[in-house]
C-alpha cells in the first residue's frame, strides 16, 4: 500500500517524507466529511487559522452585546 500524499498548507508543496509530515488541523466539509491539514515540520508554526470564522464570531458577539445590554446591577 502506498502512503497518502500530503500537501503542506504553508508552502503548497508535496510532503515527500512521511516523517516530515505534521498534522496541524482539521477542516470540516460542507456536504460530507472534512479533511486533515498537513504541513512540513519546519512550516508547522507558520500555519494560522482561517480568519473568516473568527470575524464571523466577532460580529455575532458584537451584535449580541449591542442588542442585549446588561441591566443595572450586573444581571442580564
Amino acid at each position: 500500500m502506498t502512503p497518502a500524499l500530503h500537501i503542506c498548507r504553508a508552502c503548497d508543496e508535496p510532503i515527500t517524507d512521511p516523517d516530515d509530515a505534521v498534522l496541524v488541523g482539521y477542516e470540516a466539509g460542507n456536504s460530507g466529511p472534512g479533511w486533515d491539514v498537513w504541513a512540513h515540520r519546519e512550516h508547522a508554526e507558520l500555519v494560522v487559522p482561517d480568519p473568516a470564522p473568527i470575524r464571523v464570531l466577532a460580529r455575532i458577539l458584537i451584535h449580541h452585546a449591542t442588542r442585549h445590554p446588561k441591566a443595572p446591577g450586573g444581571t442580564s
